[in-house]
């Protein structure tokens, strides 16, 4: 095992490192964690000490920590052919993994555009979708409607789609034409509450109501994934999908299931849009296609879609040095072996009940207002009140969110999400490998930190 000077890399990350989505200033006196090695469901600090998983990194680890064939297939792809670009070329493990992917997925998709990130997934959605309908006659079609918290990507456009504004304000002006509507937390449900199906109905036809007040000849997309991330897994409600389904096709506008989260097993399917039932137009993965060992994201398109590329000298004008490496490829190739021969997604579907019933058993502090999700993918809700749903106010998620919980969870060993984006939430999405053992350990440590966070309120 490689042994590492902690105390220098940690220095050395608080001169150099500038770190993603971080409070620099938190580590002015106590430097950085360096995370150094993983294995299953758990990783190693540069200092020896363990930490469960209980993001799988990024949402992206299915198959756990320090996987032999990952590193294998990457070793061996990178010796006989290290990297080629796929403008107007084509090498064999991109083939290969279009094919999987196009068999795998849902309906008439069967075409697939290779990126680097789920980011430049969405982005590459929406520019498709804009030149789509210039190609069928339709050039005023260009908008997007995504909802309301939900998180899509930095980049510009990406970042236009996105519907958390603390994320947006420091970059405008954005991209325009992207429109928001509400997302489906029935736990703060405006209307329907205590009616999961009529408010399912209620939040689809928002989509159509902001389609017609927009301009049916100009919008272009909706942007949707399974189960939405930011703000704490909301899961849809019964008939939404259905609904969201009949509005694109009256309104001739291309329903993008983002599934960079929700794709390979994270909701115990290949595509979330497989668990809920409805047929996208494109979808947008990355993240779990490789579990995370090597950069790779796509977009999964439908014929009709690909339909005017084939014709004449139309081109789409688009594409990156790094899409659809050979290396990449190669990984998530044998990462989708592991899937299949270890029953990865079954795994999921067997055991997401004991997962949510273990996160149930925290119902019972006051600090807990709302547990939600599927699959191995659950957001823990925290409130100030728990008859009135009240949550916290700005000072106070400050003090207890972000000057207390996250540390606290993590100096306790357990590596997940403390966000205060939307309503104050916990996020969970471990890697897919976890049993029981992983479940209650989870509970035991936030039980303890949720207590000691509750009476410092």
């Amino acid at each position: 095992m490689t042994a590492y000077d902690a105390a220098r890399l940690a220095r050395s990350a608080s001169e150099h490192l500038w770190m993603h989505f971080t409070r620099h200033s938190t580590f002015a006196d106590t430097p950085p964690p360096v995370i150094v090695r993983g294995e299953g469901a758990y990783v190693f600090d540069a200092e020896g000490k363990r930490y469960l998983d209980g993001l799988a990194g990024l949402f992206a680890v299915q198959v756990g920590h320090g996987r032999e064939e990952l590193a294998q297939a990457a070793a061996e792809q990178t010796r006989q052919l290290g990297y080629f670009p796929l403008w107007g070329t084509a090498h064999p493990k991109a083939v290969e993994l279009a094919e999987r992917l196009a068999v795998q997925a849902p309906g008439d998709i069967n075409r697939v555009f290779f990126t680097v990130s789920g980011g430049e997934s969405v982005e590459t959605a929406w520019k498709l979708a804009k030149q789509y309908f210039k190609l069928t006659g339709k050039p005023t079609k260009h908008k997007v409607i995504s909802r309301s918290l939900a998180y899509h990507g930095t980049s510009q456009g990406a970042l236009s789609i996105t519907g958390i504004p603390a994320a947006k304000q420091d970059f405008e002006p954005l991209v325009p034409s992207a429109v928001k509507v509400p997302n489906t937390n029935i736990y703060r449900a405006p209307v329907f509450g205590d009616d999961p199906e009529a408010y399912g109905r209620w939040a689809a036809d928002q989509i159509a109501a902001a389609i017609e007040m927009e301009g049916p000849d100009t919008v272009a997309a909706v942007f949707l994934e399974p189960v939405q991330n930011t703000g704490g897994c909301f899961v849809p409600p019964p008939g939404y999908f259905e609904r969201v389904r009949q509005i694109c096709d009256e309104y001739d506008v291309l329903l993008v299931s983002d599934e960079v989260i929700c794709a390979f097993g994270r909701l115990g399917h290949d595509f979330g849009a497989k668990r809920y039932g409805y047929q996208p137009d494109v979808i947008t993965v990355a993240k779990g296609l490789t579990s995370g060992y090597a950069p790779l994201g796509a977009v999964l398109v439908s014929d009709r879609l690909m339909e005017p590329y084939l014709q004449g000298t139309t081109t789409f004008l688009h594409g990156s040095t790094y899409g659809g490496h050979p290396v990449s490829c190669a990984v998530a190739m044998a990462n989708l072996d592991i899937m299949e021969n270890e029953g990865i997604y079954d795994h999921v579907l067997a055991n997401e009940s004991a997962f949510r019933s273990t996160l149930d058993k925290l119902s019972d502090l006051p600090i807990v207002g709302d547990v939600r999700g599927a699959g191995f993918f659950y957001g823990i809700e925290l409130v100030k009140d728990k008859a009135t749903k009240e949550t916290f106010s700005a000072e106070e998620s400050e003090r207890v969110l972000r000057g207390f919980l996250s540390s606290a969870l993590f100096d306790a060993g357990l590596y997940c999400r403390a966000d205060d984006r939307a309503e104050p939430v916990i996020q969970f999405s471990p890697p897919l490998v976890c049993e029981q053992q992983q479940f209650d350990e989870i509970e035991q440590i936030l039980r303890k930190v949720l207590t000691e966070a509750w009476d410092r309120l």
